[in-house]
Formats: C-alpha cells, sequence, structure tokens
C-alpha cells in the first residue's frame, strides 16, 4: 500500500533536507568539537569525536527529516555552526 501523499514532502524539500542534514549536520557536528577545544584538551576532544561526532552528526541527520521544511534546516544549522565558531573564536583568544 503506497504512502498517503499529504506525508510526502516534494522533491526539492527532500533535496534541501538531505543536503541540509548531510553537509549542515556535519559542519555543526565539527564547529561544535571545535568549540570544545576551548573546555578540553585538544588530544581529548579528538579521541572523544571519533564516536561522539558520528552519534552527534547522524542525530542532526535525522532531526533535518523530521523538520516539515527543509528550508529551516538550511537556517538553523549554519546558524548554530556560526554560533559555535564565534564562541571559539572568543573563547580561544
Amino acid at each position: 500500500m503506497p504512502a498517503n501523499k499529504k506525508y510526502l514532502s516534494s522533491p526539492f524539500q527532500r533535496f534541501l533536507k538531505i543536503t541540509g542534514g548531510f553537509a549542515g549536520g556535519y559542519v555543526v557536528m565539527v564547529s561544535f568539537h571545535l568549540m570544545l577545544t576551548c573546555i578540553f584538551a585538544d588530544k581529548d576532544i579528538v579521541i572523544t569525536a571519533y564516536l561522539s561526532g558520528y552519534v552527534l552528526w547522524a542525530v542532526l541527520l535525522l532531526y533535518a527529516f523530521l523538520v516539515k521544511n527543509g528550508w529551516q534546516i538550511w537556517v538553523l544549522y549554519p546558524a548554530l555552526a556560526a554560533v559555535f565558531y564565534l564562541l571559539f573564536y572568543f573563547l580561544h583568544a
């Protein structure tokens, strides 16, 4: 039995969600771990990022598909990445 059409998103919205979740989630994950280097030692973050980075990226990728509009992901993820990077920039100086 096919899915109900009212629950499916358009092809462009799917493209926005896939690319936003994949690339945006990765950028947010990297900037988050970069920010953590201000709090913890660099070598500890690199070791921790092997596991927590993948889990965080997967959660961000899944979250992209839970949002109704793909543009929200393309606004939210760069904003989060900018906040994490600015925290790193000002705390690390």
